[in-house]
């Protein structure tokens, strides 16, 4: 509609002064002003920061959207069929413009405001497609002939900035926040704030040991930080050398010279040349090109098929008009010259990737687990604390006011939180999960956060793009044959290595093949094998010619005698390509050949070339021939091109109007057809064992693409996506389905495995109908836009599937951020990249390999969390419980306790992030993120009831012994003994007694180490025993664990021998026997832990094999 009065009063000073100094002065007439004042202004973005003065885009628009309109009824633009015209729709937005323009006044006012959509109004408002040459010139102050000035480019490039996509910006005080207030940080800094106070004002003097344990859970937790910051930094830094393998120039016309300048100093109202081979550097209207120059979109709409440019709006719709070159897509054939018309984030590109970065990010499934778990053990900290807290307040204060002063009241509370909290746990889950992050770069595979990595364990839904993911986005003749002979292209591969000449009839078609071809390959990369060659020049012709060069290498180089006179390049029109050589025998006579569409040319062809090597009459038996084996490739989804060839004698001069006329009426007539092909864009070599190997680890795979549906459905036969004979279910068999009608028998005969849904099928699709398709096992989604694939990624979450996306394109930018993890390729968009979750940097069958340590690493997180909970948490709570309500002197001291959880059990715990898998990981089904956790039942019983028991048992009993065999206190003389412990108590000083209490808290934790040795050998495997899994022979060998055996060791020497530590922490060095009977108990805890394995192999089915982890 056109702006208020209002709205056009509103413009400012500086954006009229704006508009003016970009249009041509002479456009300054009284009727220019006043079609200024009656038009609105379209708010393309906002005005770049470094100024006031508002963007070019912010220019208003030379006609309202009613003369828009007024012009779309007298213009007469073609509207070409989905066919004929752009191959695919390939944005959601097109079809919301394409539906609006043909809405009348009265629906676009009954949808009101709600429905309204800022990326659809955008591009709808858009009408540089629309302008002549002439007025887009005079829009932007452009001279086509000259370019911009050097002053007038660098104006405008200060005002709107560069060209360049404005990517996801990390709030990095948010997430520093996060690392050092996160998780059991949180709780800690609780902890550091206490024990300050513990160390001034509440005691006097100030107590050391308290500043110095405040010190010390600081760096807890900044180690902790760091690990979590370093691995997203390093991540962060691959990420960033990937997106920087970007085109960086562009050839531009400034001041009437061509000069090559960085494509992001480009600006709006820039002449830029571009030649096959170049990137489109920004939006673009096409004004001047070859007349065959072609587009490559697929980094847009995902898919391979070429758009051929034009010169004049094809499309009342910005978006499918072919004489706009959009950012980022590849020309493929030919040149033209374009006026930049949209740069940076205001291109189509760069809306696509400001609409990616909208998508909320949500917690990943290992973040949901840990997140989980801290809360249990907050809760339980928490629980125990105010039990101390309460305790002291209403007892010991008061019956025992001598045994616990406040300070001790508040040590005792911080060594529960100490006790109940594992430190070392985040420590260990960060280096697990980076250890394993480093294993996937090793396989080429670049996980973007540590979180994702364990996610791909538990994904059973994945989305796939088909072309540039699952195919090679590449064309190759798959199919060669003559209307009478189908050749095996295969055979004819295998005898040309072994030097077997091509049969006599296909010479004709490789001559022509090479002759009617005007793609060649990159200088660069000839060395290269055929197929890995860099081609340059439209799909077709790239992939003739690497059949030509396969069976017959170097196959032009004999053919230079036959120079190319004349051609006639492809286009949507006609539909074929032709070529004009010279005969060498015949001066007078020229050979011609066209290549295209059969349905074009067929009729013009009157002969054939027989398999004996004999022409032939197109008689109708041929024809019939030739319809069948059409047919035939067409079941295959390959596109049918034929070659045909004709002597001529021409009567106009070669190179004028009239020889030019003379060939279009007579040229193309009487053909014989001497080859035809089947062209595909084949499936990568590894897809087909991906889709098998993620269907047998209970995967669930599907395609989901823009492509139309025989094409994709006959992909999906060939990868092993559609396994079975019959056709595969269709969105109609559904409402058959679900029809009342529809008794059990026809129920029966509708149920398949295989589903094709259309995407124009997909708005209709109720919640029952995606109930049943979310049930099937085989599914194909055709002909969809960027909108469909988010809804069917959200409909698939949404009944608690876990979904992973794969892509390479823009336009599967927000899947891939709304998916639980989304996959990218290298070779992808650098929006589709920033979008993933993981990047795929060589094989798509290193996909197989990101699910296996995905599963491996949940399970080896498991196995970690179940060594140190026993240690770290269970036998450390105890000694505060036995203090606080049993009045025994504290066994184990806070800082003793810090040192089990951050050191000597976490080296201990890092070796089992190296064990290798106990069986097959991918035999097994994916975990349900709903009921398998991280931390379950079963751990917690394994940890605190069974080894947990087992260990802090034995650890009392070592303190007890060591108070009874070296100082003569019994251990009924310990129990309640609360203020008794003091100066006295059995005839020994306080200072006497407060050594033995540092030697036996010293005792407890050398027994807590050296048993943790026997709970490490055990739970590296939960099912296989010792002996048949030792980590010393090869199958399950894990040389860092006696390593890790010996470091455990070395710091518990230090931490009791250290002078310094004995000074300002109260340890002490123990007795050479403590040292040894830990063994004996270490041993003891890996034979019961043994015993418990024998129980559950030889019951499975028991109540111990049930309990068990």
């Amino acid at each position: 509609m056109p702006a208020s009065p209002a709205g056009v009063a509103a413009l400012d000073d500086k954006s009229r002064h704006s508009l003016e100094s970009d249009l041509n002065p002479d456009e300054h007439t009284p009727d220019s002003r006043s079609r200024v004042v009656q038009s609105q202004t379209i708010n393309f973005g906002a005005p770049h920061p470094s100024t006031n003065n508002r963007s070019i885009y912010n220019v208003t628009r030379s006609r309202s959207r009613d003369t828009v309109r007024s012009a779309r009824s007298s213009r007469s633009i073609s509207h070409p069929s989905p066919a004929a015209g752009i191959p695919i729709e390939f944005r959601t937005i097109s079809f919301q413009i394409s539906e609006s323009q043909a809405a009348t006044q009265e629906v676009l006012k009954a949808r009101g405001k709600e429905e309204q959509k800022p990326d659809q109004d955008y591009f709808e408002s858009l009408d540089f497609h629309l302008l002549s040459t002439e007025r887009l010139c005079q829009q932007f102050n452009l001279d086509a002939n000259q370019g911009l000035s050097n002053n007038a480019a660098q104006t405008r490039l200060q005002r709107d900035g560069k060209n360049a996509i404005a990517h996801h910006r990390e709030n990095y005080l948010k997430k520093i926040f996060w690392y050092v207030f996160g998780g059991f940080c949180s709780v800690l800094w609780i902890g550091v704030i206490i024990f300050f106070l513990c160390w001034r004002p509440l005691s006097n003097p100030p107590s050391v040991p308290n500043l110095a344990m405040a010190i010390l859970v600081i760096i807890v937790i900044a180690l902790q930080a760091s690990f979590s910051a370093f691995q997203d930094w390093s991540t962060s830094r691959v990420m960033n050398s990937i997106l920087g393998l970007l085109p960086s120039d562009a050839l531009v016309m400034r001041e009437g010279n061509l000069v090559r300048l960085p494509a992001a100093d480009l600006v709006a109202g820039d002449l830029v040349h571009i030649s096959i081979g170049n990137k489109v550097p920004a939006d673009m209207r096409i004004i001047r090109s070859s007349g065959d120059v072609r587009f490559d979109r697929s980094i847009l709409t995902g898919e391979s098929d070429e758009v051929e440019g034009a010169t004049d709006a094809t499309d009342q719709n910005f978006l499918e008009t072919r004489n706009i070159a959009f950012m980022g897509t590849s020309v493929t054939n030919g040149n033209a010259v374009g006026v930049v018309v949209l740069t940076g984030s205001r291109s189509v590109m760069g809306r696509l990737a400001s609409i990616t970065a909208n998508v909320k990010e949500k917690p990943t499934l290992i973040q949901k687990e840990i997140s989980r778990f801290v809360r249990i053990i907050v809760v339980l900290t928490v629980i125990l604390a105010a039990a101390i807290l309460f305790t002291w307040v209403g007892w010991l204060r008061v019956d025992h006011s001598d045994f616990m002063n406040v300070v001790a009241m508040l040590n005792d509370v911080m060594g529960c939180v100490v006790a109940f909290i594992p430190e070392g746990m985040p420590v260990g889950v960060a280096l697990t999960l980076m250890i394993v992050a480093k294993r996937m770069k090793a396989n080429n595979i670049l996980p973007k956060g540590l979180a994702t990595v364990e996610t791909l364990g538990c994904v059973n839904v994945i989305c796939s793009d088909k072309t540039g993911t699952l195919t090679q986005n590449k064309m190759f003749v798959q199919s060669l044959g003559l209307v009478d002979q189908e050749f095996d292209l295969q055979a004819l591969v295998s005898g040309q290595e072994k030097s077997i000449p091509i049969p006599s009839a296909l010479e004709p078609l490789v001559q022509g093949s090479a002759l009617c071809n005007d793609a060649f390959f990159d200088q660069e990369t000839k060395d290269l094998p055929i197929n890995e060659r860099t081609v340059n020049g439209n799909a077709t012709d790239a992939a003739v010619l690497r059949l030509v060069e396969t069976l017959r290498p170097n196959g032009k180089t004999g053919l230079h005698e036959y120079e190319r006179i004349h051609q006639i390049p492809f286009n949507s029109k006609n539909k074929w390509m032709l070529t004009i050589h010279k005969t060498p025998h015949a001066p007078n006579r020229c050979l011609v050949y066209v290549k295209g569409a059969p349905d074009v040319l067929l009729p013009h062809c009157s002969s054939y070339l027989s398999g004996d090597g004999i022409t032939k009459t197109m008689d109708a038996a041929a024809r019939e021939s030739f319809s069948a084996f059409q047919q035939k490739l067409s079941r295959r989804a390959q596109r049918v091109i034929v070659l045909c060839q004709k002597d001529y004698v021409p009567t106009a001069p070669v190179g004028t109007n009239d020889f030019n006329d003379e060939i279009l009426a007579h040229g193309v007539q009487d053909l014989t057809i001497v080859g035809i092909f089947g062209i595909i864009d084949p499936a990568r070599p590894e897809i087909p064992a991906t889709v098998a190997a993620c269907r047998r680890a209970g995967i669930r795979f599907f395609m989901v693409t823009g492509d139309f549906g025989l094409t994709a459905a006959a992909i999906a036969r060939d990868i092993g996506i559609f396994t079975g004979t019959a056709e595969p279910n269709t969105v109609s068999d559904l409402q058959a389905l679900s029809a009342d009608s529809v008794d059990e028998g026809d129920q029966e005969k509708h149920s398949r495995r295989s589903l094709l849904v259309e995407g124009s099928q997909i708005p209709a699709l109720n919640q029952a109908q995606w109930d049943a398709i979310c049930q099937y096992e085989e599914i194909v989604f055709a002909r969809t836009t960027p909108e469909q694939k988010l809804r069917i990624v959200e409909e698939l979450k949404a009944r608690d599937s876990v979904v992973a996306v794969t892509g390479d394109g823009v336009n599967d930018a927000p899947a891939l951020r709304a998916a639980d993890i989304g996959i990218a390729v290298v070779s992808g968009s650098d929006v589709a990249i920033e979008a993933a979750d993981l990047v795929l940097l060589d094989r798509f069958d290193s996909i197989i390999d990101a699910i296996r340590l995905g599963r491996l690493v949940f399970q080896n997180l498991q196995k970690v969390i179940a060594y140190l909970l026993p240690a770290g948490s269970w036998s450390e709570i105890w000694p505060v419980i036995m203090n606080v309500f049993f009045g025994v002197p504290l066994p184990l001291s806070s800082f003793l306790m810090i040192i089990i959880c951050v050191f000597t059990d976490l080296f201990l715990s890092l070796s089992l992030i190296m064990e290798k898998e106990e069986f097959d990981l991918l035999s097994l089904p994916p975990r349900n993120h709903k009921t398998d956790h991280l931390i379950n039942l079963k751990i917690y019983g394994q940890s605190y009831l069974f080894i947990g028991v087992i260990e802090a048992v034995c650890a009392h009993a070592m303190f007890f012994l060591y108070m009874y065999k070296k100082a003569g206190i019994p251990f009924h003389a310990l129990i309640f003994a609360f203020g008794k412990y003091s100066d006295g108590f059995y005839g020994y000083s306080e200072a006497e007694l407060t050594h033995f209490n540092a030697v036996g808290q010293s005792v407890y934790f050398v027994s807590l180490v050296i048993m943790q040795w026997g709970n490490i050998l055990s739970v590296r495997n939960k099912r296989l025993s010792l002996l048949q899994a030792d980590p010393i022979r090869k199958k399950q060998r894990n040389l860092w664990l006696p390593l890790a055996m010996l470091v455990s060791l070395a710091i518990a020497v230090f931490v009791t021998e250290e002078p310094g530590l004995q000074s300002l922490f109260s340890t002490a060095s123990i007795p050479l026997e403590f040292w040894f009977i830990p063994l004996g108990l270490a041993a003891g805890v890996l034979a019961m832990d043994e015993g418990r394995k024998v129980v559950v192999r030889m019951f499975p089915r028991s109540v111990v094999a049930k309990i068990a982890w």
